[in-house]
């Protein structure tokens, strides 16, 4: 059985940091496709960030202030975010496509950390 495990999030300040991580446990052969996500209330779920093998992209509204990366070895994700907004307040997700066999990939998911910006 494969799970993302998700960490880092909390209550801060307007112009504060934090940094979410996103652990991948289970029998893994290799991961790609990662991404971060989130959810305000009342809206739908959007795109954060992705990495890509051999590139990032960023949602406009957090470009320049947030950064995506990963640490191989541990199976691990994170979204280092700087400058933080009130507006950047959301359950935040990540995700990954996940090689679990030889040829079979799934589509996965964490369970959401809280991040909530205040005034």
């Amino acid at each position: 059985q494969v799970q993302l495990v998700e960490s880092g999030g909390g209550l801060v300040q307007a112009g504060g940091s934090l940094r979410l991580s996103c652990a991948a446990s289970g029998n893994i052969f290799s991961i790609n496709g990662q991404g971060w996500y989130r959810q305000a209330p009342g809206k739908q779920r959007e795109l954060v960030a992705l990495l890509a093998s051999s590139s990032t992209n960023y949602a406009d509204s957090v470009k320049g202030r947030f950064t995506i990366s990963r640490d191989n070895a541990k199976k691990t994700l994170y979204l280092q975010m700087n400058s933080l907004k009130p507006e950047d307040t959301a359950v935040y997700y990540c995700n990954a496509r996940l090689l679990i066999s030889s040829g079979r990939f799934v589509d996965s998911w964490g369970q959401g950390t809280q991040v909530t910006v205040s005034s």
